[in-house]
């Protein structure tokens, strides 16, 4: 491979690590045609392609544009979050979203019920992205913490509603007196339109008031949004696709 021209412009000398990253495009041979796009190619020398998750993997091979409304939901968490020091995700999946996350506040422990999502998640994560991933099933028991802050999105409509209140106590009981707690759930409405897999795994949702009626026995405050395709709104709830409720100060076990 010859030594290859590069193209220097200023903007890269305002980043240390994009400096580093043009250091090692010298003798690369794909040069894009627009300069400040250069630094693409050595990060994919250096670390490769970022790999999807499993749950996200087949999304993205399933139903492309169902990611942008899940990541939407992240966003939400991330901006609701925002400040909080240490932060809990409640069934995390393949934690392909968690960073936006993580972009926010100081910190995030993700937690799954199921060791395969966790496994790959720690072969999948980066130093730059780094947070502490492990397996605890949350109708065992709350997690040591406490913490500032937790999520939950996708996970309550797979809970029993036999065990829902045990659920969502345990959640809170791993807050601190004034935590929050943001659950996210597709509404009862939305199942008639869901996918017979989907289906098949939700077990438990419900409408709005059903919603609000467990989470205020376990939190003072709460409140409900809806949510359609990556909209969230205060819209009428029963065209709702998605609900999420944002729930703070938690009351006594």
């Amino acid at each position: 491979m010859g030594l290859t021209t590069i193209r220097l412009s200023l903007y890269f000398l305002g980043s240390a690590r994009l400096s580093r990253l043009l250091f090692f495009s010298v003798f690369m041979e794909d040069i894009t045609r627009e300069p400040q796009y250069q630094v693409l190619i050595p990060l994919r020398a250096a670390q490769g392609l970022a790999r999807l998750g499993l749950m996200t993997s087949y999304v993205w091979d399933d139903d492309p544009r169902r990611l942008g409304f899940v990541l939407a939901r992240y966003k939400f968490v991330s901006k609701m979050l925002s400040g909080m020091r240490s932060v809990l995700e409640v069934g995390c999946g393949d934690a392909f979203g968690t960073r936006i996350v993580l972009q926010e506040v100081g910190a995030v422990t993700a937690i799954d019920f199921d060791p395969v999502f966790v496994k790959e998640i720690g072969e999948r994560m980066t130093d730059r992205w780094k947070f502490e991933c492990k397996v605890h099933d949350m109708l065992s028991g709350p997690l040591d913490g406490p913490f500032d802050a937790a999520y939950s999105l996708d996970v309550l409509e797979h809970i029993p509603a036999a065990d829902e209140e045990r659920f969502v106590s345990n959640i809170a009981r791993s807050l601190t007196e004034q935590g929050v707690l943001v659950i996210g759930t597709p509404s009862i409405q939305s199942q008639t339109y869901a996918s017979p897999q989907s289906r098949e795994g939700h077990v438990n949702c419900k409408d709005h008031k059903e919603l609000k009626a467990l989470m205020v026995r376990h939190f003072h405050n709460v409140f409900i949004f809806s949510m359609n395709d990556e909209v969230v709104h205060t819209g009428f709830y029963p065209m709702a696709h998605y609900l999420i409720a944002l729930c703070v100060g938690r009351k006594p076990a």
